[in-house]
């Protein structure tokens, strides 16, 4: 059916009965008189050529043909409801969904939503977490923070910071570390990368004692180990200023070793939407603001 001929009022009047399996109900929804419900469904029946209601004494039965039409008018409706939704003042919302390794989000990102949000009102920003383990295209994801040197197959990697690892543990176990070497004995506690207490070893010119201590697939578990008394963590410390400024952690050795930084990613396929370079350019001027413990 052409579109210019399509009985909007008509389908709207049926499909709010249909909900409602009666006219009354259908009519006070849609702010209406019960006879011009009835009227437009009568009409819509005429047209099509088929009986949609079966009338019974106590409301009414979809028939076959009713059944058959009544999803199809919900998803078209619910569609149009959600985008009519996503206009406010004047603007129209757009939704951004960003996949961000555990770390950053809580870390980095976290402190500075409340200013993005008010900045940009019109942007429905949904945050999705990960280990740094990601499919842009799988999880319908616009863009993604990960940590590491910046080449992923079929993906533009824009570098947002540094991040180079160093020890942090807790206060009272830090009281017994005085070299790199009084590690040895300590519990380190390890991520899923398996080089990394290696090569801040040998960044520290120190001997790398062998490795036992317990495996975590993300900093902020790490971390939190660290700060629990469990061991000794091999973590960013720009991601943990609020920790380190609260003395939950402290950083015992000045010693650290660059093995990657954060990078915000996306497809070359994916065309960049207003939305993904307003959350670019803020990512960038927030990245150059002097780091402080928020």
């Amino acid at each position: 059916m052409d579109r210019a001929q399509l009985p909007l009022n008509a389908l709207r009047a049926f499909e709010a009965a249909a909900r409602h399996l009666n006219f009354t109900r259908a009519a006070l929804e849609l702010c209406v008189s019960q006879g011009a419900v009835s009227h437009q469904v009568a009409q819509l029946e005429r047209r099509l050529g088929v009986t949609l209601f079966r009338r019974l004494p106590r409301g009414l039965a979809l028939t076959d043909e009713g059944q058959a039409l009544v999803p199809v008018l919900a998803d078209a409706f619910d569609r149009v409801g959600a985008t009519l939704d996503r206009y406010a003042g004047g603007r129209l919302q757009e939704a951004l969904t960003v996949g961000v390794v555990g770390a950053f989000a809580a870390g980095w990102l976290l402190p500075r939503l409340e200013a993005f949000n008010r900045e940009n009102p019109h942007i429905d920003l949904r945050i999705m977490t990960n280990n740094n383990r990601v499919d842009l295209a799988g999880e319908g994801l616009d863009l993604a923070i990960r940590y590491g040197d910046g080449a992923w197959h079929g993906t533009h990697a824009e570098p947002i910071m540094s991040a180079p690892l160093t020890p942090l543990c807790a206060p009272a176990l830090a009281t017994r570390l005085h070299n790199p070497a009084s590690l040895i004995g300590e519990t380190l506690l390890r991520s899923y990368r398996a080089d990394e207490w290696t090569r801040w070893f040998e960044a520290a010119g120190a001997p790398c004692p062998p490795l036992r201590g317990p495996v975590f697939d993300n900093s902020v578990l790490t971390a939190h180990a660290a700060a629990s008394g469990l061991g000794v963590a091999l973590a960013p410390a720009v991601m943990f200023t609020r920790d380190l400024a609260a003395e939950r952690l402290v950083r015992p050795f000045e010693a650290e070793v660059a093995l990657g930084g954060y990078w915000l990613t996306r497809l070359h396929s994916r065309p960049d939407s207003p939305a993904m370079a307003t959350f670019r350019a803020w990512m960038r001027r927030a990245a150059d603001e002097p780091s402080t413990a928020i």
